[in-house]
């Protein structure tokens, strides 16, 4: 912070207050970025009578938590999101590891009519996936 010479004790302490209030400001502005959920975030059954409390197996569910996305065997993180206009659908590019590999694709989401399920388009497939019901706690 630049010294104020000659400026009386009051002036210097308003200063340094206006410089912390700027830092408080900034930083308070930012934390609903970074506390907010990603509409998609939850668990999905792969198939109707999946086991929603296994996540990325085989019968069990898919999971979409902070941005990653939890398949079978895989994970991807959910990067440079960019909402589609006029529809209730993010685009998003994925970048993916699994079974000893690493790939990037893109893949939509969107929410089902109900806003039960989820969508999920990836080049030349689409998957509809329910969502698991939340447990109680």
């Amino acid at each position: 912070m630049k010294r104020l010479k000659g400026a009386p004790e009051w002036a210097k302490v308003a200063g340094l207050m206006k410089w912390n209030l700027t830092q408080l400001t900034l930083g308070l502005s930012v934390l609903p970025i970074l506390l907010a959920a990603s509409p998609y975030d939850g668990v999905y059954k792969q198939i109707a009578n999946a086991e929603c409390a296994l996540v990325g197996v085989d019968g069990g569910s898919l999971k979409i938590e902070d941005d990653i996305f939890y398949g079978v065997e895989v994970e991807c993180r959910m990067t440079n999101p960019v909402e589609i206009e006029d529809m209730d659908a993010t685009l998003y590019e994925m970048q993916c590891s699994g079974e000893g590999a690493t790939w990037s694709e893109r893949a939509m989401l969107m929410p089902d009519a109900e806003d039960t399920g989820l969508y999920m388009i990836w080049s030349g497939y689409a998957f509809r996936y329910d969502r698991c019901a939340v447990p109680d706690t």
